[in-house]
């Protein structure tokens, strides 16, 4: 007798046939599996400069034949081709969002409807600074009309409205299942000036400033933001930027002590960049009093990055403090040419090498921060536990891409067991 056909005696509510244990069993492992991959955070929204930038920088300043980041190389390493992006291949924010379980975020310039920010937006700048150009020129330092944090600000504002017209508290669970990452931001706003030749106490100066334009934000982003529900917030400190390969060319020095013994790298500079952190560490504390509710988590760019200076082997990088793509020479750079202008040189092997194009790291010095960054040891409070609901997290392992094995694993496992269940059906 056929299974369909076959019945069992006994009362009047039959026992299911095998086909229909094999679609119910069948029903709930495909549940099971896609509930595993739902996003710990619906949205992402993400605000600083280039080492955030997902592109934004060709819709602001145009297809600017100037800016090399615009044209290959860039981007070749992941993308096959230019995004936008001041790197090779993929930045923190991207395995940040991979890592969640999220799609890229979308530059806020490249979209045009709500639908295009489902899964959050990026309002990164290449160049952008924290403070407004005016600082800059009071103080004596010549600044062009460059993107700052109170635009991108304005910008998410303008967000909500085409995400929640009329009425923003519509946007309250929205934003309080999203993940904002505040920066990194500041590092320009000591870029421009070291660059104009502005000595280092005057840039220390500056420094107060910054950390309160960053504090202010934040600041007023909670008061709006709180009230429609915002939970969590990772705020980046600056990069070693003494490990920076053309500061290394610029302000190379005869003076052993100028350096650290350890990595190679510029220790004044190194120290700044400390001080900046120390600053916005202490002001993140006072918010988090402020704001007891809310997870400010900071997130440590300089000591994940350390890691690579010290240990660079372990992230399979053989030259740390060396551009791939630049002008030669002992740090892969020179002032007469740099990535994608002038005669510049293209190493073979992008992920050996700290950094990409002198300034902005290579896609695997981004990784090794992110790694840092999601495994909890270089946030404080670490994210892993003050994201209890996030899995993706909690069970990363030693790759940030490890969560595309587990799902993988997971779906192979799936459907190992369907095919079971299919030959029991099919042998019944």
């Amino acid at each position: 007798m056929s299974p369909s056909t076959s019945t069992r005696g006994g009362g009047g509510g039959g026992l299911l046939s095998p086909a229909a244990v094999v679609i119910a069993v069948v029903a709930v492992l495909l549940s099971a599996a896609q509930a595993r991959e739902e996003p710990c955070y619906q949205r992402l929204f993400s605000f600083g400069d280039s080492l955030t930038d997902t592109g934004n920088f060709p819709f602001i300043f145009g297809n600017d034949s100037r800016e090399p980041a615009l044209r290959p190389p860039y981007g070749e390493t992941f993308f096959r081709r230019a995004t936008g992006r001041f790197s090779d291949g993929r930045l923190v924010v991207d395995f940040i969002a991979d890592a969640l379980g999220l799609p890229f975020v979308r530059p806020y310039w490249s979209g045009r409807t709500a639908g295009d920010f489902a899964r959050g937006a990026n309002f990164a700048v290449g160049g952008a600074t924290a403070l407004r150009p005016d600082f800059f020129r009071a103080r004596g330092v010549p600044m062009a009309d460059i993107v700052h944090l109170d635009m991108e600000m304005k910008w998410f504002r303008d967000l909500l409205g085409l995400l929640c017209p009329g009425d923003l508290s519509g946007c309250t669970g929205m934003i309080n299942q999203s993940l904002f990452l505040v920066g990194e931001i500041g590092g320009n706003d000591y870029n421009l000036p070291l660059l104009r030749g502005v000595s280092i106490t005057k840039i220390r100066s500056f420094t107060p400033s910054v950390i309160a334009k960053i504090s202010s934000t934040i600041t007023l982003s909670l008061q709006e933001l709180i009230g429609l529900g915002a939970k969590t917030l990772l705020v980046p400190g600056n990069l070693p930027i003494g490990c920076v390969p053309n500061y290394l060319m610029i302000f190379k020095s005869d003076k052993k002590e100028d350096y650290e013994p350890e990595t190679g790298c510029l220790r004044w500079m190194n120290e700044f960049s400390q001080y900046h952190n120390k600053l916005l560490t202490d002001e993140l504390e006072k918010l988090r009093k402020l704001h007891p509710d809310v997870a400010i988590i900071y997130a440590d760019y300089y000591g994940a990055a350390m890691e690579i200076y010290l240990s660079p082997e372990q992230f399979g990088i053989e030259d740390p403090l060396a551009a791939c793509c630049g002008g030669g020479g002992q740090y892969g750079v020179s002032g007469t040419a740099r990535c994608g202008y002038g005669e510049y040189k293209v190493c073979d092997d992008p992920q050996k090498y700290g950094s990409w194009d002198g300034f902005h790291p290579s896609e695997a010095a981004y990784k090794a921060i992110a790694i840092g960054l999601l495994r909890g040891s270089y946030t404080q409070p670490s994210i892993a536990t003050t994201t209890n609901s996030c899995p993706q997290i909690t069970e990363l392992s030693s790759s940030v891409e490890y969560k595309n094995c587990r799902t993988v694993l997971h779906m192979t496992a799936v459907s190992q067991v369907i095919g079971w269940l299919l030959f029991f059906l099919l042998s019944f």
